[in-house]
């Protein structure tokens, strides 16, 4: 998530923070459209990335004074979509989340192929895409989430802990466990097309 001049976005804050609907307007203009892309990353349902895209311009809005800038406000908004769609899944019950730590046994590790490069490298080939894609949705949201900052929007190690509240060994084990899981299932696909 970038403006395309810092600078302005830093204006923007500033405006928004002293009570500038016009500016705050600006902010929601900037970030509607990646923050709906995210959501709808993480939900895979329409109503549900809308949902959590206006609870979280509705949170930008009611809390944009408590913005100290510390981070990006990119990362801010990215911590607070990633909330957002975590409560909506977890109060949907028939959503069907699953975890990871609730079962160690979902990869087996030693039926994974060792690739030199990661799931997100693929995305250039769209049937290849497709096939990812559909594998993604089957990543518990927790681990989606992770794995869609580090390896999808390219966020940093130290920037996803932030965003998701966990620490940078927590993050980097997520991911190594997201894409495992991932090569599984993309090695299933192929050995089935392969039969």
């Amino acid at each position: 998530m970038q403006s395309s001049n810092n600078i302005d976005e830093q204006e923007l804050i500033s405006k928004a923070q002293k009570g500038d609907r016009k500016a705050l307007a600006d902010l929601v203009k900037i970030y509607e459209q990646t923050v709906y892309n995210f959501a709808f990353k993480i939900c895979r349902n329409k109503d549900r990335a809308e949902h959590s895209m206006q609870e979280t311009f509705l949170s930008m809005v009611k809390n944009i004074g408590q913005f100290h800038g510390k981070s990006k406000l990119s990362t801010w908004l990215y911590t607070v979509v990633s909330n957002h769609c975590l409560m909506l899944a977890r109060s949907q019950k028939k959503f069907g989340h699953t975890s990871f730590d609730d079962d160690e046994a979902f990869i087996d590790e030693k039926d994974i192929a060792d690739w030199k490069v990661t799931p997100g490298n693929f995305t250039e080939n769209n049937e290849l895409k497709e096939i990812l894609d559909e594998a993604i949705k089957k990543l518990p949201q927790d681990y989606r989430i992770v794995f869609l900052l580090r390896d999808i929007e390219g966020l940093s190690t130290e920037e996803t802990g932030k965003i998701t509240d966990l620490s940078i060994p927590a993050v980097k084990s997520r991911l190594h466990r997201a894409r495992a899981f991932l090569r599984n299932e993309l090695n299933k696909t192929f050995a089935y097309e392969r039969n």
